[in-house]
């Protein structure tokens, strides 16, 4: 998924609100969504690292004829960086790895309740239009989250490859 690489502000809340307050004086249908994902069909990534003004894709879809635009705003949730901790105290990493990622992870608690990804979406012609932003230290947790997660797939590959043949599976023969 692309997303803006520019610095973002800390909070994208001003600009939800930018974005509604635009929307409605357009004249535009929104339909507040959860995100659109790649397996609902083909995806149209706006390209955010040359143009990240939200009014010009919307005036891309109004020239497109478009009426109806899908809106999905996400707020950080402590849940998630406490399941992410939950995943640290499992996770296949070194000490020193595993603390350094913690102490972010805590970090993270002081953008709860922060917008950290606006994304604005229409269909059209069998494809999906997306323009999606998110805020630095959200992506930072993604890379975190990353970690943890691909640390369990490094572990989950060495036990496969200390399995026997024929699946671990021995007869009390």
């Amino acid at each position: 998924m692309l997303v803006l690489t520019a610095p973002m502000k800390l909070n994208l809340d001003s600009l939800r609100a930018q974005i509604e307050e635009h929307l409605k004086s357009r004249g535009l249908v929104v339909f507040q969504s959860l995100p659109r994902l790649g397996d609902m069909g083909p995806m149209v990534y706006w390209d955010t690292d040359r143009d990240s003004d939200f009014k010009a894709f919307l005036a891309a879809a109004e020239a497109a004829g478009v009426r109806l635009v899908t809106l999905f705003a996400r707020e950080l949730e402590e849940d998630l960086i406490d399941d992410a901790l939950s995943q640290l105290d499992e996770a296949g990493l070194d000490r020193e790895d595993r603390r350094a990622i913690e102490s972010r992870l805590k970090e993270m608690r002081g953008y709860a309740g922060f917008t950290c990804q606006i994304q604005l979406s229409f269909d059209l012609a069998s494809r999906i239009y997306v323009f999606d932003l998110r805020t630095d230290w959200f992506n930072d947790l993604n890379d975190l989250i990353d970690r943890i997660e691909e640390s369990y797939d490094d572990d989950d590959e060495d036990e496969d490859d200390e399995l026997p043949l024929g699946g671990g599976y021995f007869p009390k023969n």
